[in-house]
């Protein structure tokens, strides 16, 4: 299971209003018990005391060079370059055996995305870029966008086999490296991947370098308020409140058996936190497929379940600003 597709899910799952956002977010977090001891031991000290709220801005054209540049990053400048314009803009790819098409390349201004996969998206193994070239490349190529370093934070370079299906002409080699840069606000990223669509740049690279997908989503952003940071023990009240969401493992399908167990664990000790930037705000998104009015923070934290005679660690997101708290009735 996708961390960031339950994620995705949790926030969509119902949660038009306050009384909402809480019910679901309850069902994603342990209930612990009142004998549970819960320890902070993550250093706070190099953590903002305020965080902003960002509101964006109405939607705008894309660049006639950022546009161009795109086409050309995908090699389809034999399909001609479309003007910027506020309507979104699709290049199809050619009718499969079943007369079937579907997107390649698409620039959608309503969600200030720009996005390309490639229909060759073969398995070879020959000649796939090393982590440090996909990186240098991938902010060679976010530059052509108008996207400075210092505006943009790398996460760790990915991987992708080639073994599917039990096809025993494949090598179990890799196939493809990618990387996602996240978008900087006042020093913080953002939430997520290159599955994210998270603001940023995503690229992946396949055999002999070609590209093999691409991404861009970078909305225009004012700041719209200060908030003050929540306290290590409001962020403890929000556990005991469950309103915070456990994150899946990597291919996890026990998930919701895991949350059961964690339940009876003896000791939770907070041992590392990250604040990160994300759509929307804690346990609540838009509808009908509507842009997120503000960016706001939220954080990301890692703990240690001790469960008496063994131990495990979890990975968790919960609100960082006390407005939220509020918000969601912690007290």
């Amino acid at each position: 299971m996708n961390k960031l597709a339950l994620l995705a899910a949790i926030l969509a799952a119902g949660v038009s209003s306050f009384a909402d956002a809480a019910n679901s977010l309850e069902r994603f977090s342990p209930s612990f018990s009142t004998n549970t001891e819960i320890l902070w031991e993550a250093p706070t000290n190099l953590l903002p005391k305020n965080f902003w709220i960002y509101k964006r801005l109405p939607q705008q054209p894309f660049l006639a060079t950022v546009i161009s540049n795109a086409v050309m990053l995908a090699s389809l400048q034999d399909r001609g370059f479309p003007k910027p314009s506020t309507n979104a803009f699709y290049i199809w790819s050619a009718p499969n055996p079943g007369g079937m098409s579907f997107s390649i390349f698409s620039i959608q201004p309503a969600s200030t995305t720009i996005s390309f996969s490639s229909p060759d998206q073969n398995l070879a193994t020959n000649n796939v870029p090393d982590d440090e070239t996909v990186t240098k490349r991938a902010f060679e190529y976010a530059a052509r966008f108008g996207l400075p370093p210092a505006y943009l934070i790398p996460k760790p370079v990915y991987a992708s086999s080639n073994a599917t299906g039990g096809d025993q002409t494949l090598t179990n080699g890799v196939c493809a490296r990618g990387i996602f840069l996240s978008r900087k606000l006042n020093g913080i990223g953002f939430f997520g991947d290159a599955d994210s669509a998270s603001d940023g740049f995503a690229v992946e690279f396949g055999s002999r370098g070609q590209i093999r997908s691409f991404s861009l989503v970078w909305p225009n952003l004012e700041t719209n308020r200060l908030e003050k940071a929540a306290s290590p023990q409001q962020i403890i009240a929000c556990l005991r409140a469950h309103r915070i969401i456990v994150l899946p493992n990597p291919d996890e399908e026990t998930y919701f058996q895991r949350l059961k167990t964690l339940a009876t664990v003896k000791t939770f000790t907070i041992t590392k936190i990250t604040p990160c930037y994300g759509d929307g705000v804690f346990g609540q998104v838009p509808t009908n497929d509507v842009p997120s009015e503000f960016i706001s923070p939220f954080a990301e934290l890692e703990a240690v379940a001790d469960f008496g005679n063994s131990n495990a660690t979890v990975r968790f997101v919960s609100p960082i600003i006390s407005s939220e708290l509020k918000r969601l009735n912690v007290k």
